[in-house]
């Protein structure tokens, strides 16, 4: 089964070049690109937004972003399940954001960790874990802190980073971070991690791209989310730029976020997750474009 895959009809791109240009701003209409044609290559009919994987709320101004992105990308919540029955608990969660795995992991009654840099977000995954009842609330323990410098307590079946988190810990402090999880795995234990992997060409020759989608709502608003991506290969960064339009009957909102991530260099990370003293048992590609695949990784401790 392809654990990552996105059923959600919100990730249609089923905008047309008007909608487009009425949720960017003004400044930006004229060099707006047209709607990409996008079908999936596997025939399954679902549909992928390279870059979209996941964005953590960097305050409560920005939270709107990050949950409209848990529709499109939560298919992902039952493979890393799968994952945490087969090794055990307890589970590492880093960079967990508002608990879009954590509460479920603990709700399924595993002991979970959950590291973020964002204290706002940690308070909503708290109060969530508090509306599911005393048991996932004792079950989950919340971390404040940067995933570069990293230190752990404890052994951990299952460390998840998921939502392409790795592409927000600089190249730097990735090999550091990953001798730390390596160090604090137990017997059996395995981390996850997925990742967009592009093809470095390709990129050199299409260094924007634009992707659109409807969030599915049902309380009479319409959201319109629009992302343009530009990569910057010389510095191996990719910018996103996710604008949100929001209309009722009676007003419009108009919402803005700039995110920036490393873009990964595959073998690269594979050497580092082989210094860090692991290997990679399982990889599980998904092709995105011609340009562009998701990849899953599962890494276990080597003997």
């Amino acid at each position: 089964m392809d654990t990552h895959r996105s059923t959600a009809v919100s990730a249609l791109l089923d905008l047309s070049d008007d909608d487009m240009r009425a949720t960017l701003p003004e400044t930006e209409c004229d060099g707006a690109d047209p709607l990409p044609s996008v079908s999936p290559e596997d025939g399954s009919g679902a549909l992928w937004l390279p870059g979209l994987e996941n964005v953590s709320s960097q305050g409560p101004e920005d939270v709107w972003l990050h949950d409209a992105l848990l529709g499109p990308h939560s298919a992902d919540i039952v493979g890393y399940l799968g994952m945490a029955r087969t090794t055990g608990g307890p589970v590492l969660d880093l960079g967990s954001g508002t608990g879009r795995l954590a509460v479920p992991f603990a709700r399924h009654g595993f002991a979970v960790a959950a590291v973020d840099r964002d204290p706002h977000s940690l308070r909503r995954l708290r109060r969530w874990a508090r509306r599911i009842g005393p048991r996932a609330d004792r079950l989950v323990t919340t971390v404040p802190a940067d995933l570069a410098g990293l230190r752990l307590d404890g052994r951990y079946q299952l460390v998840v980073l998921a939502g392409a988190m790795i592409t927000a810990v600089p190249p730097q402090a990735r090999p550091v971070l990953l001798r730390e999880i390596a160090a604090h795995l137990g017997t059996g234990g395995a981390l996850a991690l997925d990742y967009p992997s592009h093809a470095l060409t390709g990129l050199a020759e299409r260094p924007r791209r634009t992707f659109a989608f409807r969030v599915p709502r049902f309380d009479g608003v319409t959201e319109t989310v629009v992302a343009r991506q530009v990569f910057d290969l010389a510095g191996m960064r990719e910018r996103i730029t996710y604008h949100c339009r929001c209309s009722t009957p009676h007003d419009i909102h108009l919402r803005t976020l700039t995110t920036r991530k490393w873009l990964i260099d595959s073998e690269r990370l594979a050497h580092d997750i082989r210094k860090a003293g692991m290997h990679i048992a399982d990889r599980r590609p998904h092709r995105i474009d011609s340009v562009t695949e998701h990849v899953l990784l599962i890494c276990r401790a080597d003997a």
